[in-house]
């Protein structure tokens, strides 16, 4: 089985389309449903809107449940991979070597060939891309820098120009592998429909928040 651990997030899902585009045909979406906001590991808000990206992709998804706790959510990942026969997973990691290390650790423990197509891409190079034939969004924030504003945003042009500065003046990770921010994708080449946001609230703590998607629905391209 030829599996993607799927988050909804740009990563995964450009991960997706360039594993697919160099010819690995992928039989099914492993989506981590985290109880924690805060999972080191995986993404929390808008997890259960996956489902319409599976769907529009004509990928069969599962989801796996996670408390969402710092290293034992590792298990978790490893019992889904083992239940669903995996043998390869394609994975968006780009820079975190957190990540990559303990996903490539258990791939190998399970003999699974692990493969990240976005590992170590030009930051730049990457936004570039989403913006050209993706719309992404972001729906979490929680580094210095972001504000409210940055909810619900498209990853466009003038993101990408925002996110420069705030990785001049902050250092931020422009790819948000340290946990910056994190984002949702409502189009793709591979869609066969588009994703149309019919409800959503952002939450705002005065340092972090996010943009939850309340209701939303598929529409064709």
């Amino acid at each position: 089985m030829n599996a993607c651990l799927f988050s909804g997030g740009k990563d995964s899902t450009l991960a997706l389309h360039k594993a697919v585009k160099i010819g690995i045909s992928i039989d099914l979406l492993i989506t981590m449903r985290p109880e924690n906001q805060y999972s080191y590991m995986f993404h929390y808000p808008n997890v259960e809107r996956t489902s319409l990206q599976a769907e529009s992709l004509g990928i069969k998804q599962v989801f796996s449940h996670t408390k969402g706790e710092k290293e034992l959510e590792l298990n978790d990942l490893e019992q889904a991979l083992e239940d669903n026969d995996v043998k390869v997973l394609v994975t968006g990691a780009t820079y975190s070597s957190y990540q990559a290390d303990r996903i490539n650790g258990i791939c190998r423990k399970l003999g699974i060939d692990s493969i990240a197509p976005l590992w170590h891409i030009e930051p730049v190079e990457e936004l570039n891309e989403l913006s050209g034939t993706f719309n992404a969004i972001i729906t979490s924030v929680s580094a210095e820098g972001f504000d409210e504003s940055f909810l619900g945003k498209k990853i466009d042009s003038g993101m990408i120009s925002r996110l420069q500065e705030l990785n001049r003046k902050y250092k931020i990770n422009m790819l948000f592998e340290g946990g910056e921010a994190e984002s949702f994708v409502l189009d793709a080449p591979l869609f066969k429909k588009r994703i149309v946001i019919d409800d959503a609230r952002s939450e705002w703590n005065g340092s972090s928040g996010r943009y939850l998607i309340e209701k939303a629905h598929l529409e064709k391209k």
